[in-house]
């Protein structure tokens, strides 16, 4: 009976390093992608353009522009949830899921992260009212087009096969 229970708890202990080390992961992927692409890239961009601070916030273009970022926020991270527990992977090409993830937000989008970081930008272009980032938003969406036909679809056709094959019959690429 100690035996079984040592055992156990070696298998608790395991799962527990195991759902760190991806936590980690994440985190780190999370704050080097997405944080670049929809984070540092636009603030570089806006600098020395506007006041970062909404001490002013005395248009629409603010509030439709805080609510576009946060809904993508909300996505994005509900997306890198979705394959850490779901497909017990991260966000990154260079560590992916093990898994499908097709629950969620994939059941009404493949991309939906992508989706998400794209609404994030969006809301910054409108908050800013910068043309700059809108013209970078829509370079951004052309890049993961690209990236998505050429290099991930592939790699999930490889790796799930028939399961991904029915799973794009069912769910748009987009929205």
């Amino acid at each position: 009976m100690k035996g079984h229970y040592f055992v156990q708890r070696l298998m608790t202990l395991s799962d527990a390093s195991m759902m760190l080390s991806l936590f980690l992961r994440n985190l780190f992927f999370t704050i080097l992608q997405p944080g670049i692409v929809a984070g540092l890239i636009p603030l570089w961009i806006v600098s020395g353009n506007v006041s970062l601070l909404p001490l002013n916030m005395s248009g629409i273009h603010h509030y439709a522009g805080i609510i576009l970022f946060t809904i993508g926020v909300g996505i994005l991270f509900s997306c890198i949830i979705s394959f850490a527990r779901k497909g017990r992977g991260t966000l990154s090409p260079v560590d992916p899921t093990k898994k499908l993830v097709v629950e969620g937000l994939y059941r009404f989008s493949r991309n939906p992260m992508y989706v998400g970081v794209l609404m994030i930008l969006i809301g910054e272009a409108v908050y800013f009212q910068s043309a700059y980032l809108s013209a970078y938003t829509v370079i951004i969406f052309l890049a993961f087009n690209v990236f998505i036909r050429l290099h991930e679809e592939p790699r999930l056709l490889r790796d799930f096969g028939v399961e991904y094959q029915q799973y794009c019959k069912k769910v748009r690429r987009w929205i």
